[in-house]
């Protein structure tokens, strides 16, 4: 486990750009986190640091946002997933049968259907800048 702190929205995007150098084909990465604490921003620093061409937005009303690149990155949202059969329907399994990188905002409503290995971030206000990432998975980024 290793905890960070980051005083705005571009030093949790480079935290994400530093995750991205640790992640291989399936990777899963299941976020926590009350709203606008910058799951998405994380998201995007994870989308540039794995290369892709797309710019990371909100998946809210899409449900799962595709990006691009040498590695496809899926990016759901689970707040409105409640069941094993919502999840399927999202293809979230699909996506990481296919080698891409998936990260899930929200995933503790499908905590009990994720298997290990995966990857848990954690992402709190501190202030209204201020975040504490914990990063349980990865003993610590360089």
């Amino acid at each position: 486990m290793a905890v960070y702190i980051t005083h705005n929205k571009e030093e949790t995007v480079a935290l994400g750009r530093r995750l991205a150098a640790y992640l291989t084909p399936g990777s899963v990465i299941a976020f926590t986190g009350g709203l606008g604490a910058g799951k998405t921003a994380f998201c995007s620093g994870i989308a540039q640091g794995l290369g892709c061409i797309d710019e990371a937005t909100s998946p809210t009303f899409a449900i799962v946002n595709v990006y691009r690149g040498p590695q496809v990155f899926a990016h759901f949202d689970m707040y409105r997933i409640n069941s094993l059969e919502d999840l399927y329907t999202t293809g979230f399994y699909d996506y990481m049968d296919s080698g891409a990188v998936v990260a899930a905002e929200w995933s503790e409503n499908i905590a009990e259907f994720l298997d290990e290995p995966f990857i848990k971030v954690d992402i709190a206000h501190v202030d209204e800048n201020t975040r504490r990432i914990t990063i349980i998975g990865i003993d610590a980024l360089q």
